[in-house]
């Protein structure tokens, strides 16, 4: 196969060929070392606590032995939580848990968007021998801004000596990498046939993780050549021999969009108080909604919404996304002054003063307060500062919406059901059924199904509605409602108290 597919053991250094591993760690920090042999950089170590933050100690009984920690976790793992976790000179808790955190919060979130790219890859033969990125897609843009920002942060934090700096951005970055753009960019690769946009997300894809592994190469030095051989040297046979002896990435300013980045940002923060305005209403993300709606002060932030509302549209599952005509639409502000702070202040003009903020207007208040501004109280001819942090700012979502805010920011989602969005989530909820269902049964990403349904009249109504929406998320050549045949994968999966069981076969 071109590429490989199984988490390689060598990551927890059984078997390891020690040549190979004391050649990579070497390697890796010979440029650190380069200069500090001149006595040009001390670098001083500050305490090493267990991971309850007491002084590793003899007597104590706390100390950890690195090897075990390695031996469970990886030489990879530890070295990658030593540079995180603080600055060398402060002290840093270490314990054989906070290593493994770095496995489930990082390594494995990365290698599973390789190992996405690796099934797909597997599935089309793309074109990917001197890939030439360039789309029109504004993920694929924002991604390539986002990665050269990286490469330019990350280079000149080693310049710097700075491994911090050198690695934690690379974290934030595969955290987007998957649950943003992996997850907005799904279809594109799911979708049949080889067009320039399906071209353009495998190029992106591959060249980000490409770049990945040379980045984090001085600290991962085995899990970086594992993604570089199976990515660079699978399909180019004269590349280098290993990502050790690769070109450092250059960072290409022409690719970086600032604005690009700041208006993804903002998406971002748009989608995250969107999804806790759903929690609130409990309404699960498989469940369309009529509108989500979102209001901020700036010109500029107003304008990146309305040009990027399609991704709002599909990351929260909603028909239309617009804005707000101003936050008082969809929500109301109370202010509740807080006796201890205002009391601790003012004393017996602490009635005075609560009686004078609740006469006043509660969303001018309320804005000023979560703009970190002072409102200024008159009593008795005599003025008084009430601050932020005197008053609990309350707010309560009008009738038919759902909201969540965080400081200028709000989202406000219509939560009222029509019978055509019910129907619409409880085919959504099918198709994960189904998906499950092929999970369980092993099939291959690629393989088509027939697929075999008994249900209550409502479910079969809500399922024929969307059949070609279904048959396109499940593979499904047919589907049929009728007693399921002998022999095929089956389960009882009643929907909202409806009854549903579903079979499939492989076609």
């Amino acid at each position: 196969e071109k590429f490989g597919e199984q988490f390689p053991a060598d990551f927890i250094c059984e078997g390891v060929d020690q040549t190979r591993g004391w050649f990579y760690s070497l390697h890796a920090i010979s440029t650190l070392l380069m200069d500090s042999v001149a006595y040009k950089n001390v670098v001083c170590l500050g305490h090493i606590l267990d991971g309850d933050g007491k002084k590793m100690s003899k007597s104590l009984g706390n100390i950890v032995d690195p090897w075990d920690v390695i031996k469970a976790n990886g030489a990879d793992a530890f070295r990658w939580y030593l540079y995180t976790a603080t600055p060398p000179g402060n002290e840093r808790r270490f314990s054989n848990d906070l290593v493994s955190e770095v496995i489930r919060n990082f390594t494995l979130t990365l290698w599973n968007v390789y190992a996405f790219f690796v099934t797909y890859a597997n599935l089309d033969n793309p074109r990917l021998r001197d890939v030439r990125v360039h789309s029109e897609n504004v993920l694929d843009r924002w991604l390539l801004s986002e990665l050269h920002s990286l490469i330019r942060d990350v280079t000149r934090a080693y310049d710097q000596y700075d491994v911090t700096a050198a690695t934690r951005p690379i974290e934030a970055f595969v955290e987007k990498l998957s649950t943003w753009y992996l997850r907005r960019s799904r279809r594109r690769f799911w979708k049949s046939g080889s067009d320039a946009d399906k071209q353009a997300a495998y190029g992106t894809l591959y060249y980000a993780l490409v770049s990945l592994s040379k980045l984090i190469a001085p600290a991962m030095p085995f899990l970086a050549d594992e993604l570089y051989q199976n990515l660079v040297r699978s399909v180019d046979e004269m590349a280098v021999e290993s990502v050790h002896l690769a070109p450092w990435p250059d960072a290409d300013e022409t690719l970086i969009d600032e604005s690009l980045n700041r208006d993804m940002a903002l998406v971002l923060k748009l989608v995250s108080l969107g999804h806790a305005a759903r929690q609130k209403a409990n309404r699960k993300v498989r469940q369309p909604l009529k509108e989500a709606a979102f209001s901020s002060g700036n010109p500029s932030d107003r304008r990146a919404t309305e040009r990027l509302a399609f991704l709002i549209e599909d990351e929260l599952n909603v028909k239309a996304v617009r804005l707000l005509d101003a936050s008082t639409e969809a929500l109301s502000h109370t202010i509740k002054p807080l006796p201890k702070q205002l009391g601790q202040k003012y004393g017996g003009k602490f009635p005075a003063i609560q009686k004078a903020l609740v006469g006043m207007d509660g969303e001018e208040l309320a804005r000023s307060f979560r703009a970190g501004q002072a409102v200024r109280v008159t009593v008795d001819g005599q003025p008084y500062e009430v601050l932020p942090e005197d008053v609990e700012v309350r707010a309560q979502a009008k009738p038919g919406f759902a909201v969540a805010e965080e400081g200028a920011y709000v989202a406000a989602l219509i939560i009222e059901l029509t019978p055509e969005l019910v129907r619409e989530g409880q085919a959504r909820e099918f198709v994960r059924r189904v998906q499950d269902l092929r999970k369980s049964t092993n099939l291959d990403v690629a393989d088509r199904i027939h697929l075999f349904v008994v249900a209550s009249d409502s479910m079969v109504s809500a399922i024929e509605g969307h059949r070609d929406y279904i048959k396109a998320e499940t593979l499904a050549v047919s589907m049929e409602f009728k007693d399921l045949p002998a022999g095929v994968a089956q389960v009882d999966a009643p929907l909202e108290g409806e009854q549903l069981k579903v079979g499939l076969r492989k076609a």
